[in-house]
């Protein structure tokens, strides 16, 4: 096969999530996007190591089309507003929900994501372990969100066998009642406990 004329990493970003959006995760490989960019699969080793590169790229990618430039105003509206747009741009891509958590230590994007989240909590005037806590707190709920979105949403099927579970009837009544959540309702307003509560710590 020719070689590309121009294998830029956003082609190879571009390819590599077509192959996950189209086929999912499991399909990723190298032979795979290979064959998505029209060359040898060995050819492919030229512009990147591995597949672990590949889903670097993919992170990276995904993550840059976050608009970081929230309105000013109350930091809770602004740190509300910016996971809605990570959630919007992760969930249209919602396959590469576990390449997130796996690399969002090692792509640019996400330092610069964490970095924009960090501004509003100190422009708000956190400060020390008081931030730490904030900004994980943060963190910890929005890939919780994404994973339960991507793994387990209310309107999935686990839901429906917990509404069926004669022996838990808490568990049962609450399952019943979670059917009904839309998917932005769990997220909004579970995240405006989790600012409330940040308020006040």
């Amino acid at each position: 096969m020719p070689r590309p004329r121009s294998l830029t990493p956003d082609r190879l970003a571009t390819a590599t999530l077509t192959v996950i959006d189209r086929d999912g995760l499991d399909a990723l490989t190298m032979r795979a996007v290979a064959k998505e960019l029209g060359m040898a699969t060995m050819s492919l080793y030229r512009y990147v190591t591995d597949k672990d590169e590949l889903e670097m790229l993919v992170v990276d990618h995904v993550l840059s089309g976050v608009n970081l430039a929230v309105p000013p105003g109350d930091w809770r509206e602004r740190i509300t507003e910016l996971l809605s747009r990570v959630r919007k741009q992760v969930l249209a891509h919602s396959a590469v929900v576990p390449l997130l958590l796996r690399h969002r230590h090692s792509v640019p994007s996400s330092m610069v994501l964490i970095e924009a989240t960090l501004a509003i909590l100190t422009d708000a005037g956190f400060a020390g372990e008081r931030r730490v806590i904030a900004q994980r707190t943060i963190v910890a709920f929005l890939f919780g969100m994404l994973q339960n979105e991507h793994y387990g949403p209310l309107s999935g099927p686990g839901t429906a066998v917990m509404a069926a579970q004669e022996r838990f009837p808490l568990l049962a009544e609450t399952a019943a009642l979670a059917r009904d959540v839309a998917g932005d309702a769990e997220f909004h307003k579970g995240l405006a406990v989790v600012l409330r509560g940040l308020a006040d710590g």
